[in-house]
């Protein structure tokens, strides 16, 4: 096992009716900004829930809405004038992974003085600590399972074609409440990209090369299995309590960093998808389950160990050659995908040979020439792997 520093101080309050808890969770006196989305915690009584708790104790509420999928910079720059003019001392997310992220970014941008003026300078740092001496301190109700966001410190912001990540200690959420009661309103496509999200994070820090991280693997495999269980039963019947939270947990689990410590990690399947959602505006998910076939067959020497205990432990292959395994492996995850409605070619988002050409161009701009656990994966390979999802 490799050494690791795993730290994580994200409060999780989770089950029915934990909203109740969420007036003892933010000071009071505090001036509270709530973020959120399109308008669907408006419509199904989330926001209002929300506000009636924060209404127990002497606060100040200011809502921002608006928050797009993939956020925007421009977007969330609007909420940082606003959080400034007020005063603002406290963040509330209230939405999925894209409210989150953003949230974490006003988090920052808010106080940060070392960005005043140059606030797009935050969103050049990639996977390192953006260097900001505070953050204003936040949490958050979750109303979609998928990113993990709500007990992690990364986000992304999108700024015209560009995905960016943000990442700070500073911007752990305080708290998170988990009800799965409040995810039963979702469309269903928006659930199955939940648990494809969920389980391409889960196999992106598993299927990797042997570390004898023997506890990590069977977390992620348990993982990986729990969602094969209850995958299709909560897409198809959104109000089995049990199901839906199993998927609620796990896509927290999946990335609190639990899984990831002391093991090699490979998330060229998420660099080259957000180019795919960048570009042409395919759901994150659904990139994620176009990339990881065609990368699994495109590198299955580099990955076989790991893929072979994948075939073995979470789908109980035992019979025929290791190749065989593998490759039925592989077939059965992409089954696995289509049983959720989620398709799994380029040529399914009408992306063709032209596309791959501007998903290469955007990996190079942006520096991902050197992907993979071994650093590996060139702009060369990429773009057979992406052959390969045609």
């Amino acid at each position: 096992m490799q050494n690791f520093n795993f730290h994580n101080p994200t409060s999780i309050i989770f089950g029915k009716g934990q909203m109740k808890q969420l007036d003892s969770q933010i000071p009071q006196n505090s001036k509270v900004l709530i973020t959120y989305g399109g308008g669907s915690v408006i419509k199904n009584g989330v926001l209002d829930k929300v506000k009636t708790e924060l209404a127990k104790s002497p606060r100040e509420v200011i809502e921002f809405g608006g928050i797009e999928p993939n956020p925007k910079f421009e977007t969330l720059m609007k909420a940082v004038e606003i959080a400034r003019a007020e005063e603002v001392d406290f963040l509330l997310a209230v939405g999925g992974g894209s409210v989150m992220d953003g949230t974490k970014f006003i988090a920052i941008a808010t106080v940060a003085d070392e960005f005043k003026g140059e606030e797009e300078k935050i969103l050049g740092f990639g996977f390192g600590p953006v260097p900001v001496k505070r953050a204003l301190p936040l949490g958050t109700v979750v109303t979609m399972p998928a990113t993990g966001s709500e007990m992690n410190m990364g986000a992304v912001v999108s700024r015209g074609e560009d995905k960016m990540p943000v990442m700070s200690p500073l911007t752990f959420p305080k708290f998170s409440i988990l009800d799965p009661e409040l995810t039963y309103t979702l469309p269903k496509i928006q659930v199955a990209n939940g648990v494809v999200d969920t389980f391409v994070h889960t196999v992106e820090q598993y299927i990797t090369y042997p570390a004898e991280g023997r506890f990590q693997d069977r977390t992620a495999e348990g993982i990986l299995q729990t969602l094969i269980e209850i995958g299709k039963t909560t897409v198809d019947n959104p109000t089995d309590y049990d199901a839906r939270a199993n998927l609620v947990w796990c896509a927290t689990m999946a990335l609190n960093g639990l899984i990831g410590a002391g093991v090699p990690q490979d998330w060229s399947i998420h660099m080259i998808g957000h180019e795919i959602t960048a570009l042409f505006h395919v759901d994150h998910a659904q990139t994620l389950a176009v990339v990881t076939p065609a990368m699994w067959r495109m590198r299955r020497e580099q990955k076989r160990e790991k893929l072979l205990q994948y075939a073995e432990r979470v789908w109980n292959i035992a019979e025929g050659s290791e190749d065989e395994k593998i490759d039925a492996a592989i077939a059965r995850t992409e089954e696995f995908f289509h049983s959720l409605g989620i398709k799994t070619r380029l040529s399914d988002h009408s992306i063709n040979e032209a596309g791959i050409e501007r998903i290469i161009q955007n990996l190079e701009k942006h520096g991902m020439v050197k992907l993979s656990e071994h650093g590996d994966i060139t702009p060369d390979v990429a773009r057979k792997i992406l052959q390969k999802a045609l």
